[in-house]
């Protein structure tokens, strides 16, 4: 993928614009079906292979990265000002199902609460 986007096409940047809000994603994934014991041995092998030649862009910060225990699946936090490369990152392995929800702090989730229930208490 990074030789496409060095090559002009619009992979890299959205269409060459730059995004600059930076945002957080709880990114989380699960293991789709896959059929036999030795696709799903296949499947995982591919899987590992794939991730070690990923490059983390350097807009796309993690913050925190795990996995669920005794499953094949688990969570990222992650900070990017780009939501192309969060969409790249969800698109990179299809033995996966990927979630990306963007998130916020839960103080600033309970003061945005606080200031509009202030609001509309003085309608």
């Amino acid at each position: 993928m990074r030789a496409v986007a060095e090559s002009g096409s619009t992979v890299g940047k959205a269409q060459g614009r730059s995004w600059g809000l930076s945002m957080k994603y709880m990114i989380t994934w699960n293991e789709r079906s896959q059929g036999s014991a030795i696709e799903y041995e296949r499947a995982q092998q591919r899987i590992l292979d794939v991730f070690r030649k990923w490059e983390k862009p350097a807009n796309f910060n993690i913050e925190m990265f795990v996995i669920r225990v005794g499953d094949w699946g688990g969570y990222m936090l992650a900070d990017c000002d780009d939501p192309v490369e969060v969409h790249k990152f969800a698109s990179m392995l299809p033995a996966f199902e990927f979630q990306a929800r963007p998130v916020i702090p839960i103080e600033d989730a309970v003061r945005g609460e606080l200031e509009v229930m202030a609001w509309r208490d003085n309608l």
